[in-house]
């Protein structure tokens, strides 16, 4: 995760919070060490971000802090609509709707004379609708990758043969009109991809896998790269 990213997710939890947070659980959350914590919120000081607190004892945000207003070129309100508009013929039914209400509050939060742009590049054709049925709620998949959850498949195999698999959700990577998730695999212990319109059942385990996802995802990346190159 970029730091401005880390920066911008550190504002939304402490907005979401009504009591202090204390750095070793933000860090946890963001899976980065106290010590990038600590810079990150200097950081956020030295921005002017009105966060209370330190180190040891918890952090809040001051009442009545926004972020500032949505500052986009053309280009970026364009690039913007155009992604949400293949989430929407590509993502999974809550993910599609999501993409419209995206495209909805980008419309709303831009400059009048930019609207144009956004309903301009909504409104582009760009791929034919996914035909992917998914037997299992997308939020519930995705919400398992975030939380870094086991989860327990119900597979079929391209041949047909159904399987009980126990894996790390990582990442749901797109290819054409279907949607894999990409995950570690207990039973296989190596990297596997399973289409999501192939597993009958999902259910997310208690316990979370002990990997760092970002760890895991860069060694997926090393594993492909070496596939592809032999």
């Amino acid at each position: 995760m970029r730091r401005t990213e880390r920066l911008f997710r550190i504002i939304q939890i402490l907005r979401s919070k009504r009591s202090p947070v204390t750095g070793r659980d933000l860090a946890d959350e963001l899976e980065i060490s106290l010590r990038t914590l600590y810079r990150d919120m200097a950081e956020l000081t030295a921005q002017r971000v009105p966060v209370i607190g330190e180190a040891g004892t918890g952090y809040v945000l001051d009442d009545g802090y926004d972020m500032p207003p949505l500052m986009l070129t053309a280009d970026e309100l364009e690039a913007a609509a155009l992604g949400a508009t293949w989430v929407t013929l590509q993502g999974d039914p809550s993910l599609a709707r999501a993409a419209r209400d995206l495209v909805a509050k980008l419309s709303e939060a831009i400059p009048k004379e930019l609207r144009p742009i956004v309903l301009d590049a909504s409104s582009r054709s760009i791929a034919t609708r996914s035909q992917v049925q998914d037997q299992f709620d997308g939020v519930v998949l995705r919400r398992a990758i975030r939380d870094r959850s086991r989860l327990q498949l119900t597979y079929q195999g391209q041949n047909g043969d159904v399987t009980n698999r126990v894996v790390w959700p990582m990442l749901i990577a797109y290819l054409n009109a279907v949607r894999y998730i990409v995950a570690w695999c207990e039973t296989r212990q190596d990297y596997r991809h399973f289409r999501t319109d192939r597993v009958q059942n999902l259910k997310v385990l208690e316990d979370k896998y002990p990997a760092r996802r970002e760890v895991l995802v860069r060694e997926w990346e090393e594993a492909m790269e070496k596939r592809h190159q032999g």
